[in-house]
């Protein structure tokens, strides 16, 4: 009889525990600052031609924090991409963007569109990466 007590209250403290458990991504994120002399870049913005345009897209706001997007347009072709703010609240959203943000602005440059995939694994940013990116393609019309 005392081995049951102790095994049930030994599961039942186990579970609990399990249950209690916070993972990194088990809360909403606050919106993380934009970032200064951090963000991502592509290339660095030409310096000095007449035909260039830097377009900021809107701010995408996603349950991990805003991501938005800075565009260099010259002669209508995508030279650069700044990536201005992005999820950066913990060391699991850092990880995530610093590997999936270069997959993206690769992506970009090479379509020259918002018709570009999503990275697996960083499925947020990914889609507030395409809506501002849609945006500042939008006012560079």
């Amino acid at each position: 009889m005392k081995r049951i007590v102790f095994s049930f209250l030994a599961t039942v403290s186990i579970v609990v525990l399990l249950f209690a458990y916070r993972t990194s991504t088990s809360g909403r994120m606050t919106a993380a600052p934009a970032i200064s002399g951090g963000s991502v870049e592509s290339t660095p913005a030409p310096s000095s031609t007449s035909n260039a345009q830097t377009v900021t897209g809107e701010v995408a706001s996603t349950q991990w924090g805003p991501v938005q997007v800075q565009l260099t347009i010259e002669n209508g072709k995508i030279t650069a991409v700044n990536v201005l703010q992005y999820p950066n609240g913990n060391h699991r959203d850092v990880e995530i963007n610093d590997y999936a943000l270069p997959i993206l602005i690769d992506e970009t440059t090479k379509a020259q569109s918002a018709q570009i995939d999503m990275v697996s694994g960083a499925t947020v940013t990914s889609d507030g990466y395409i809506r501002s990116l849609q945006s500042a393609l939008d006012q560079a019309k």
